[in-house]
């Protein structure tokens, strides 16, 4: 049921000169959600320390930030690490290009090189700009549980759906939250998007920029829209990649994502891999490679395999396995990986040793404790034990891949410490330029219908859908038709007369049999 992926694809580290700006002083307007005390100049008049990040192709610095934007002068400091990636070009500048990452739980601050080493055009024009999220790497952390507590979560079978199983879900549930409130209890109640576009804000001021860009993939569109509703009037253009429906709960999105991950399996990849029967033998129609993948997952289930010392069982592999649909260049992997688990004893060594260290977590507990504080803590669930084992057996039942997972987050979130004045941020899209927007009809992740939601919420944005795709991410994905638009956006202000769209790419063909 996770939102979020932080795809290799970001991190191609840029080679670039990097020149220093200077911190310019800055006020900030009120806005909805906003401080309602004056913001102490400390904040508003440092200056940022701006030195080479790790691999030298973007400058970082630490931004001192209130803990709670509300309450500016309360409380001590929290960090969040700033990244910037300068102009390189001498043409006709643009500004500012702030970026941000999905989940929520990715670290952003890498992602101005990634960005500009695959649009060097925008680069060229651009300031690229990045930020851990409070909360999240290098920026002041929030810590929950260690790591084999996190992987206990995934150490049975959450299809399980006997009273020993479902009671032994909640309290796991209950031990985390009491782990996150023992280690960051006093820091959860400010770990919110809201919170977090005030830190956004404050670094577009500290940059000098009267109005910033932005680009935004998958959770990172929740910012993005947080952001245009609080602060409109510092919108130059703005990019929401992948959408997660932020006209409405985390509640209602992340119960929508059953269906939509096993949609994306049913639809895509099953077709996928039984026409490439010759190469990984699993089966001639999408039935078969259904019914042996439910074979493979009982095996485990019953008799959980030592991969080269990694334990792996039946959820392993469900994590696994959605996690390679967020993009069609994860079928192959996910074949073979069938193919593996399936015969071990036959398999290439470094493939199963790679496979290995690939299942050894199924989620990072990092990750993991970062992902719940935001998503449990932005908007208001349902706290009754009884609503959440009705829904997610239907879901388990019905959409398997990823409802057997729904009540294990859904505990979580019922067990968090209720929040206190998180104010509720409606966006409207009043007072905004044109916003484009992109999205696959297939997106696992950010489902197309909860996009096309979020596009109604944002009355001038254009709505770029890419048929007879499910990739998650489609800027700088290999899609021309997208890329021209999101580029010809940035770059000349060229907006689409209403929605569009892009053919997908073309899926990709079977790797060679390693068997």
């Amino acid at each position: 049921m996770r939102t979020f992926r932080n795809s290799t694809r970001w991190s191609v580290a840029a080679a670039a000169g990097l020149l220093a700006v200077s911190a310019l002083p800055a006020t900030a307007a009120p806005a909805p959600g906003a401080a309602t005390a004056p913001v102490p100049g400390r904040y508003l008049h440092q200056k940022l320390d701006w030195r080479p990040c790790d691999g030298g192709a973007l400058e970082c610095a630490p931004m001192a930030v209130p803990r709670d934007w509300r309450h500016p002068d309360a409380g001590p400091d929290l960090t969040v690490e700033v990244s910037r990636h300068r102009a390189t070009g001498p043409g006709p500048r643009r500004g500012v290009l702030m970026m941000a990452a999905g989940g929520p739980g990715a670290s952003g601050l890498d992602r101005p090189a990634g960005f500009a080493a695959h649009s060097p055009d925008l680069a060229a024009a651009y300031d690229v700009v990045g930020f851990d999220q409070r909360g999240v790497g290098a920026s002041t952390r929030v810590v929950c549980s260690d790591q084999p507590t996190v992987d206990a979560f995934f150490a049975t079978d959450l299809r399980d759906r006997s009273a020993p199983a479902v009671r032994a879900t909640f309290e796991r549930a209950r031990s985390f939250v009491r782990d996150c409130r023992r280690a960051s209890g006093d820091l959860l109640p400010y770990l919110t998007t809201d919170q977090a576009v005030h830190d956004m804000d404050l670094f577009r001021a500290l940059l000098g920029a009267a109005r910033i860009s932005y680009y935004g993939p998958s959770y990172a569109t929740f910012l993005g829209a947080y952001y245009a509703t609080e602060f409109p009037g510092r919108v130059q253009r703005m990019v929401l990649d992948s959408n997660v429906d932020f006209s409405g709960s985390w509640e209602a999105f992340m119960t929508g994502q059953p269906l939509s991950f096993q949609r994306r399996y049913t639809e895509d990849f099953l077709p996928w891999l039984a026409a490439r029967d010759a190469v990984y033998h699993q089966g001639r129609t999408p039935a078969e490679a259904a019914a042996g993948y439910e074979r493979l997952r009982r095996s485990l289930r019953d008799h959980p395999l030592d991969l080269d010392g990694t334990r792996v069982g039946p959820d392993n592999l469900d994590v696994f396995a959605t996690d390679s649909l967020y993009n069609t260049a994860g079928f192959a992997p996910l074949a073979t990986a069938l193919g593996v688990l399936a015969r071990p004893e036959g398999a290439d060594p470094a493939v199963r040793a790679a496979l290995a260290r690939r299942l050894q977590h199924p989620m990072d507990a990092r990750f993991f404790a970062d992902f719940f504080t935001v998503t449990c803590g932005d908007t208001p669930w349902n706290r009754s034990p009884d609503h959440w084992v009705r829904q997610s057996a239907r879901e388990t039942r019905e959409h398997p891949l990823a409802g057997a997972r729904e009540l294990t987050f859904a505990a979580i979130c019922a067990s968090w410490p209720r929040a206190g004045a998180v104010p509720h941020i409606e966006v409207t899209g009043r007072g905004l330029p044109p916003v484009l927007m992109l999205n696959s009809e297939h997106d696992p992740a950010t489902y197309y219908e909860g996009a096309l939601r979020a596009h109604r919420a944002l009355p001038t944005s254009r709505l770029v859908t890419v048929t007879g795709g499910g990739d998650h991410g489609q800027f700088q994905n290999g899609n021309a038709c997208v890329d021209a638009l999101v580029t010809g956006y940035l770059l000349d202000d060229r907006v689409p007369a209403g929605d569009t769209a892009c053919a997908a790419n073309p899926l990709p063909a079977a790797a060679a049999a390693r068997r």
